[in-house]
């Protein structure tokens, strides 16, 4: 039988909360332009701006990045740690570095499509009460490790109910 369904919650003996309905996805693109090079944008209160318009209230919000020279991760996000991020890949993988990548293709970014491996082109983070569930100080952040400035387009899947 097709139809609709109320969310209803529960509260079993263990003290979790359980939505239940008719799962839902919604698919969203977050659009950034950025100078590349390692730069880090916030894209915490985007995201969460996309999670308000689904109407969801519980489930799980994926931020993924089309391509090989960008990622998606959280940290605190203020000028400091920042920095350090930024001076610790510097440190582990710098740019003036010999890349394999570069004597293939010649395009002088092999340091960036290793950095954007080391992180990831992904992020999950639930959501309860329509709310996202990072922690206190946490913000979900896009790096641009590409070595010129770049035009973005990133994925926000949002599955719940």
């Amino acid at each position: 039988m097709r139809g609709t369904m109320d969310t209803a919650m529960k509260k079993p003996t263990n003290g979790m909360r359980i939505s239940e309905g008719l799962g839902k996805v919604a698919t969203g693109m977050l659009e950034l332009d950025t100078p590349g090079n390692g730069h880090v944008s916030g894209i915490t209160d985007k995201v969460a701006d996309l999670l308000r318009s689904s109407g969801l209230t519980a489930g799980t919000v994926t931020v993924f990045v089309p391509g090989a020279t960008g990622a998606v991760t959280t940290l605190e996000f203020e000028p400091g740690v920042v920095h350090d991020l930024q001076s610790l890949l510097d440190a582990i993988i710098p740019p003036a570095a010999h890349y394999a990548h570069n004597d293939n293709l010649g395009d002088g970014n092999g340091h960036s499509h290793v950095r954007a491996g080391l992180l990831g082109p992904s992020l999950v983070v639930p959501f309860a009460e329509g709310r996202l569930t990072l922690g206190r100080y946490q913000e979900i952040v896009f790096c641009d490790f590409d070595a010129r400035p770049r035009s973005r387009r990133l994925v926000v899947q949002i599955t719940g109910v």
